[in-house]
């Protein structure tokens, strides 16, 4: 499988995880603490793309409604 970000781009994400972890990461305006993992890995990846780093872009809402009505279609059939 091919790989989905850079390399430093990893490491970004990485950091950001243990800054969770720690407890320290906060969110942007309201600076809340940030207890999600999908959370931080949000930020992490957002930190990489203003640094330039190699990171697909952000799926769009379209896109990712039809992700989860398709999901959503399987489990019914399961």
């Amino acid at each position: 499988m091919a790989r989905k970000y850079s390399r430093k781009a990893s490491g970004d994400v990485e950091r950001v995880m243990k800054k969770r972890k720690a407890g320290t990461l906060r969110s942007g305006r309201s600076k809340k603490k940030v207890k999600s993992r999908k959370q931080a890995v949000a930020i992490g990846l957002s930190e990489a793309r203003a640094k330039g780093r190699k990171v697909p872009k952000k799926a769009s809402k379209k896109t990712a409604k039809r992700k989860t009505a398709k999901k959503r279609k399987t489990a019914k059939k399961k």
